[in-house]
């Protein structure tokens, strides 16, 4: 944020502040006081176990311009700057930086989707960027406090502000689309994450779709045409413009894949228009597809979304590829995971030349189903050209279970160390190694051990 008076903050957000202090400036915010920059706002939070107004001195001290208190707690005696008195102290920062995006006033697009989030997000900023002042998310600030948080840091010329909108349950995707008002909307696709808190695919797509409750008049609605549980929603909207894009031959963008190499795909779009990815895996096709269709949108030239979309690149720990001394090929995918991914996965090894191993962990939060999605990755594997599969973790033994009917071997693990011993005294030059699993198995850690 840059640096505006409190005066200013009073005319963003309903709040009480002294007339002393209304000259006073404040840059940047922060939400931790042992991070603190000079003239940072300090947001204090009231939570089950901590409550940060026991911060706020220590905050004003080390050189926060000013701080939110929530009207009713007992005020510190030590305190000695600026308060600005708020009702309740998230509610006011949602509204500083719905305030400030109005201030800014980029074009925001916004995306969301089971799987893909950040590749998508991490693509289109590659398409736009050359041509546009572009700020995207940065790691998981895409919920209710860390989505205002990135609008927060925009800067004053930012042309582009690209927000991840992340959720666990109904409402949280509203609350964020209303806040953030798109120009353009995007769901990447419906999987099974949060399965377990929104209870099947109907209710993550019922879920995710709110994103378009915040959608600008004119705006326009990117959607996984391939998906029929998100048509109802698109059939829903008023207003806006819809562009639908996958591989089956009623959508708006119609992606078909041309070659598969092992250090990228080319495809078609509508079988005219052709692309080169620098990216492994069918599934990104679409993610690029998604990026395509936004540089069109902002009027880019077909020559210009090519050349950018050559250079895209990816955040870390998602098909990022790594080169031993042995010449074997190991893919780091292991960010995150769902049974979708999954498969997808399984696609793009398969497709590949030489042997190859495949690593899978646990996929969390699958809820009830947890057993039956696994032992569904693993009958996957029948008609598909892996080698090898090794699993770690209770859930991911069951695709192990089903799996080894259709690989050479099979090895289920408890143990990371265990696994890694193995694995090295398996794989041999040439060969290619893939690995995937939820965010809290660290599989990053086999990675790591292989290269």
């Amino acid at each position: 944020m840059i640096e505006v008076t409190l005066e200013q903050i009073k005319t963003w957000i309903p709040c009480e502040i002294e007339n002393e202090f209304m000259d006073h400036g404040i840059k940047g915010v922060s939400i931790d006081s042992r991070d603190i920059h000079n003239q940072n706002l300090f947001i204090p939070f009231k939570g089950e176990h901590v409550d940060g107004h026991k911060y706020v001195a220590q905050a004003l001290k080390d050189g926060a311009g000013a701080a939110f208190y929530q009207k009713g707690e007992p005020l510190d005696e030590n305190i000695d700057g600026p308060i600005i008195w708020v009702d309740d102290t998230l509610e006011a920062l949602q509204h500083l930086a719905k305030a400030y995006l109005e201030f800014v006033n980029p074009q925001v697009i916004a995306v969301t989707g089971s799987n893909g989030k950040t590749t998508t997000k991490d693509m289109i900023e590659s398409v736009l960027k050359p041509q546009f002042k572009v700020k995207k998310t940065q790691g998981n600030y895409n919920n209710e406090i860390g989505m205002p948080l990135t609008i927060l840091q925009l800067d004053i010329d930012t042309e582009i502000s690209i927000l991840e909108m992340g959720m666990s349950g109904f409402h949280e995707i509203e609350l964020l689309s209303k806040l953030a008002q798109p120009d353009i909307a995007i769901i990447t696709n419906i999987g099974e994450s949060h399965m377990q808190d929104l209870g099947s695919r109907e209710g993550i797509a019922k879920a995710k779709s709110e994103i378009t409750l915040g959608l600008k008049p004119g705006g326009l609605f990117i959607y996984d045409g391939d998906e029929p549980l998100l048509e109802p929603y698109a059939n829903e909207i008023q207003n806006a413009d819809l562009v639908s894009f996958g591989k089956n031959s009623d959508n708006t963008l119609v992606s078909t894949i041309e070659t598969i190499k092992d250090h990228g795909i080319a495809f078609t779009i509508n079988h005219d228009e052709h692309y080169e990815l620098p990216i492994l895996g069918e599934h990104n096709m679409k993610n690029a597809t998604i990026a395509i269709a936004v540089g069109k949108r902002l009027n880019l030239t077909y020559q210009t979304i090519f050349n950018n979309l050559k250079n895209v690149v990816l955040t870390g720990m998602r098909m990022e590829q790594h080169h031993t001394k042995d010449e074997i090929l190991v893919i780091n995918d292991a960010y995150n995971a769902s049974p979708t991914s999954m498969k997808a996965a399984i696609d793009t090894l398969s497709g590949m030349e030489g042997r190859k191993i495949i690593v899978l962990g646990d996929v969390l939060e699958l809820g009830p189903d947890s057993q039956i999605m696994h032992e569904a990755v693993g009958l996957y594997f029948e008609d598909k050209d892996i080698d090898a599969l090794f699993t770690l973790g209770n859930e991911a033994a069951h695709i192990s279970h089903t799996g080894k009917a259709f690989v050479k071997k099979s090895e289920a693990f408890k143990e990371k160390a265990d696994l890694i011993r193995s694995l090295k005294g398996y794989v041999q030059a040439n060969d290619k190694v893939l690995v995937k699993g939820s965010r809290g198995m660290k599989l990053e850690e086999v990675v790591e051990a292989l290269i």
